[in-house]
């Protein structure tokens, strides 16, 4: 069956100069194979990166302002993993909320709107370690690195979906015996999930015990971030016994009440600038307080800049890459049409036609880029695999689809760019000989 296709045309020759070829071209063709193998993990799992990035930016900026306070410091506690020794004033303010605290140092409210409020809870009784329960040893095997004494952080169902309402989010409902398990980073949430699948898995809160509403984490956040970090709230009933000296943390959510962005950057001054800017924060800094966020304009200009570096470096480089290889090929293949004119000029005198030397001359170059660009695409396949489980929690593998597209339309155009012109220099050497 072989027969008839490689003695057809001039089939027989196109394979002879591509064995010729492969015989003494092994290191080259590896190298390029390489380097389109980088180009195209490179340029796809990274705006895969970029896209994720920029989608998520999105659903996890939904206002203008987050603001957080510790609740019922000690004289000593421990902030960005130092100790810290804390004053009455500083005590004293811990107990009042956020709103309070802003009205106290000077803050206009009127520059606010759409403001919520709510208390998250925390006891040592419920940490990862306890949440985690029989699968404590084998998780810990598996991921020695986590803070597994972290307190998880416990918020009242009314609380939170006040806070869902404002974000436009999903809201929950629970009876008085269940609880439900808010995460969406996706590592956690599947640790989560090995210990909810179990059914009825109950946790004991405030020295009450609650079921799982469901058999796996829900989707939902309370602060605003770059990306899906939520690692764990519980969701209580409002009838929860939760104590006053449960109170872990204040969190205020927040829209700035202007309506042009020249008014908002007035605003956002005074919440993200600094002693000589902004009044607030003077006050807050003569007083000792310390009241951390975010605000939605400093987290789009975060994420914007590193999102644009990490464009531009996988650009740079995968087009680099792209065009040596591309450059590479087109030379070895100029090179060797010069070399192998006498050959074809043996096909003219056996009676081989122009149309048929130039589709032999078309096929050896088809052939000649193909083969490493198919075989990079076949170890890409896994590269990019690879390189998503490395970014699991920053690129996500539904954004993967348009990043393909995107790094075929490159590699078409710029490769496919330097197949034809190596097609149309090799056709003009090869007919300098007539």
């Amino acid at each position: 069956m072989i027969k008839p296709i490689y003695l057809k045309d001039t089939n027989m020759f196109v394979l002879r100069q591509i064995n010729n070829k492969i015989n003494t071209t092994v290191i080259s063709m590896s190298v390029i194979c390489l380097m389109l193998f980088m180009t195209i993990s490179i340029l796809s799992s990274s705006l895969a990166l970029r896209n994720t990035m920029q989608r998520e930016l999105i659903e996890m900026t939904p206002v203008d302002l987050n603001l957080y306070k510790i609740a019922n410091l000690s004289e000593t506690y421990v902030k960005y993993e130092r100790e810290v020794k804390a004053n009455k004033a500083q005590i004293e303010d811990s107990k009042h909320s956020i709103k309070e605290t802003l009205i106290n140092n000077g803050l206009d409210m009127n520059l606010l709107k759409d403001i919520e409020e709510i208390e998250i809870y925390a006891t040592d009784d419920l940490t990862w370690k306890t949440f985690f329960g029989d699968n404590f040893n084998e998780i810990k095997a598996k991921f020695p690195g986590l803070a597994y004494d972290t307190a998880e952080e416990i918020v009242k169902v009314s609380d939170y979906n006040r806070i869902a309402k404002l974000y436009g989010i999903k809201e929950y409902s629970l009876n008085e015996d269940e609880y439900i398990v808010l995460c969406d980073f996706d590592n956690m949430t599947e640790l989560r999930n090995q210990v909810l699948a179990k059914g009825n898995y109950t946790l004991k809160i405030a020295g009450k015990e609650y079921k799982p509403k469901y058999n796996e984490c829900q989707e939902g956040f309370i602060t605003m971030s770059t990306s899906h970090t939520n690692t764990g709230i519980i969701l209580v009933p409002d009838n929860c016994p939760l104590t006053e000296e449960m109170k872990e943390m204040y969190l205020l959510s927040a829209n700035y009440n202007a309506e042009t962005d020249e008014k908002k950057e007035e605003i956002e001054e005074i919440f993200s600038g600094n002693e000589n800017s902004s009044i607030l924060i003077k006050s807050l800094n003569d007083n000792g307080i310390g009241i951390d966020g975010y605000t939605k304009i400093s987290l789009v200009e975060a994420s914007v800049g590193l999102a644009t570096i990490v464009t531009f470096i996988a650009i740079y480089l995968g087009i680099i890459f792209l065009i040596a290889s591309s450059a590479i090929l087109a030379l070895k293949q100029l090179t060797e049409a010069s070399d192998n004119k006498q050959r074809y000029t043996i096909l003219r005198k056996i009676g081989c036609d122009e149309k048929m030397i130039n589709k032999a001359l078309f096929r050896q170059i088809g052939i000649f880029f193909g083969m490493p660009l198919i075989l990079a695409v076949i170890h890409s396949i896994f590269g990019i695999q690879f390189a998503l489980e490395l970014m699991s929690g920053l690129a996500k593998k539904g954004e993967l689809i348009p990043s393909v597209i995107a790094t075929i339309i490159i590699i078409g155009v710029i490769y496919g760019s330097y197949f034809i012109a190596t097609y149309l220099g090799s056709k003009n050497i090869i007919k300098d000989e007539e």
